[in-house]
């Protein structure tokens, strides 16, 4: 834009200058004045206009701003702006000895989303998430939020429901290509309200809110599956935030819980998950929830230098029938979960994920950043659980895993991630029927990524 200004007007300046080096000396000196004087007077308002040209450019480079957090959109006194941004990732899965797999080995979309988000006159703000990756277009996330200010804040439509800490973080923040099995306790995304904030100079966390509820591990399906709801409160506390020089700056301490009712098949879980997304335990067709559930996390991080690890446990329980008119059972199912991350290469980590000091270049002979990541996770469900409510021979009573992975940044928007995970399934003496259930998984993920 410069340049065609400069183009634009330098030619007139020019002319201008020409004209008055070329007044003949011979004028009258009252004509050389007047000559003079309109010279003068046309370079003030082509200076003016080059002036108001460049203050022009300069919003317009406020306005706009295309970096690798994406694509910002904003008005000139900033109250109202867009982003716009981006997650792909493209997986592939290799099973080994995978006689029992129910899985193909091969090449997967596993998430392809467009993220808008905006803000309205400062305090309002909104979400909307659509994802194209799978076997169908959803709406991931839309929701709209107030900040009344930094401790209070409202938010209200589809979102995370604030219970899973691996849950709550980002998809393209986890550690892993696939979240631990403790997820598989938790609720994904579900319709309802919160309110929430930092208090105490951000020290504290909080956030309580209801929801329609959903089954563990579950979506909303943008319906409510009966009348009850659920309420879920979480509070996560980081004591040393503000001490610079504290070895313990980076810990978080945090419990959350949901408590509500729940009737229908449809409350029930679809199937509790391995690492490598196979199903590992399901309830009967014919069983049913019917009365109160409720989970609770406590759950902790850590992040000192190049160092970070996440911990949490995870106990769900509901209230389950053999069918319509079966007595009712209360059933309890735990997972807990310890992954730890170190970056190689000395960048900070962090639960916002890597950013590496130089990005990947062959021309500069730079690498990006490099992060080795290990986990270890526990599922046991209620042994009351068979042989009414689910099958011995078809449902693991307990699952044992741990993960070993590369993380590779090769820059701020751009990830490569090897993982490898082993799992055990135990069926309590039963002869399994289910092929998954026969031997151990042994997956190996590997995960290319675009994120901004």
């Amino acid at each position: 834009m410069r340049n065609y200004i400069f183009r634009k007007f330098t030619p007139a300046l020019l002319t201008a200058l020409a004209l008055a080096l070329a007044l003949p000396a011979s004028l009258p000196a009252a004509d050389q004045s007047d000559e003079l004087k309109l010279l003068r007077d046309q370079l003030r308002a082509l200076e003016q206009k080059l002036l108001v040209l460049e203050r022009k450019q300069e919003i317009q480079d406020e306005r706009v701003a295309i970096t690798d957090k994406g694509y910002t959109f904003s008005s000139a006194d900033a109250t109202n702006s867009l982003r716009v941004r981006g997650l792909v990732q493209l997986d592939s899965r290799l099973f080994f000895n995978d006689g029992g797999s129910a899985v193909n080995n091969g090449f997967l979309l596993r998430r392809a989303r467009t993220i808008l988000e905006g803000t309205f006159g400062k305090i309002y703000s909104f979400q909307l998430v659509p994802e194209f990756g799978g076997s169908s277009v959803s709406i991931l996330d839309a929701n709209l939020g107030i900040a009344f200010s930094k401790g209070f804040q409202l938010r209200a439509g589809k979102f995370k429901s604030p219970v899973g800490l691996e849950q709550l973080q980002s998809d393209a923040w986890a550690l892993f290509a696939e979240r631990s099995l403790v997820t598989n306790l938790v609720p994904n995304r579900d319709l309802g309200i919160t309110a929430g904030g930092d208090l105490f100079n951000g020290t504290v966390n909080y956030t309580v809110g209801a929801f329609n509820g959903v089954a563990d591990g579950a979506n909303t399906t943008n319906t409510d599956f009966d009348n009850e709801k659920d309420f879920v409160a979480r509070i996560l506390v980081t004591p040393f935030r503000n001490r610079i020089d504290s070895p313990l700056q980076g810990l978080s301490l945090g419990v959350a819980a949901s408590l509500g009712r729940e009737k229908t098949a449809a409350a029930l879980t679809s199937g509790y998950r391995s690492d490598g997304q196979q199903t590992f335990f399901r309830y009967r067709t014919t069983a049913l929830a019917d009365g109160q559930s409720w989970r609770v996390a406590p759950q902790a991080s850590y992040y000192n230098g190049s160092f970070g690890a996440l911990a949490e446990y995870v106990v769900s329980t509901v209230n389950v029938r053999p069918g319509a008119t079966g007595a009712k059972t209360e059933l309890q199912n735990k997972a807990w979960q310890l992954a730890t991350g170190y970056v190689l290469t000395g960048e900070p980590a962090s639960y916002t994920g890597v950013v590496p000091a130089n990005s990947f270049s062959v021309a500069n002979n730079t690498w990006g950043a490099f992060e080795v990541v290990a986990r270890y996770a526990r599922f046991d469900v209620d042994d009351a659980a068979f042989p009414l409510f689910a099958d011995p021979a078809a449902s693991a009573t307990e699952t044992k895993s741990f993960g070993l992975g590369l993380n590779w940044y090769l820059s701020k928007s751009v990830r490569a991630t090897v993982d490898y995970f082993q799992t055990s399934f135990d069926t309590g003496g039963v002869t399994p029927s289910a092929a998954v259930l026969r031997q151990d998984e042994k997956a190996l993920i590997t995960r290319l990524q675009l994120s901004f």
